[in-house]
């Protein structure tokens, strides 16, 4: 959903408890997860290798722990809890004199030795529909940060929006890459 103006903390709370109810718009729960994407959607993939350091793994799961990607890109998440399956959230993203509200279940997540992340899906009200996962990986190569979704446009303004749309959604997604870098670089 689009709204005029700016919106705040307790607005985009209300939004997502609003929603807790309610159903993902696709079927694929999770396939963003799984390497095999659903057709008849836009796939994107981007990957970044993080800082080698001994403690880059921790840092970038207490990262996507405390919703970084998102926070550090300039978007706004509620409630700003740690991801956990079956959560409702809202993340507000502002586009000048609009807010765009994307509300989206946490459908999967991961929690093993060398692997964190999550995914989440889109919920009625979110201007697209889709999945878009956020994976961090410790192997012997090093820790990589990885961004997976697959989309489409539902909402009147976004399918018109075509490319600026679609350039908007990508400038994101490398915002996310470069916060969790960002962050797992800093010293603390």
């Amino acid at each position: 959903m689009f709204r005029l103006g700016r919106v705040g903390a307790p607005e985009l709370e209300k939004i997502a408890r609003n929603s807790e109810s309610a159903e993902p718009t696709y079927a694929d729960l999770g396939a963003s997860l799984t390497g095999s994407l659903p057709p008849g959607y836009r796939h994107d993939r981007y990957e970044a290798r993080l800082p080698e350091r001994p403690d880059a793994f921790d840092r970038a799961r207490e990262g996507l722990r405390q919703w970084v990607a998102h926070i550090y890109s300039g978007l706004s998440v509620q409630p700003l809890e740690p991801p956990r399956e079956g959560a409702t959230v809202a993340v507000a993203s502002p586009l000048g004199p609009l807010t765009a509200v994307a509300i989206c279940r946490v459908v999967t997540l991961v929690d093993e030795q060398d692997t964190f992340g999550f995914a989440y899906g889109t919920l009625p009200g979110h201007p697209e529909q889709g999945e878009e996962s956020f994976l961090v990986k410790r192997a012997d190569e090093g820790v990589t940060f990885t961004v997976v979704a697959f989309s489409k446009p539902v909402e009147l303004l976004a399918r018109v929006g075509g490319p600026i749309t679609r350039a908007v959604q990508q400038r994101a997604t490398r915002r996310y890459l470069d916060a969790v870098v960002a962050f797992v670089a800093a010293d603390t």
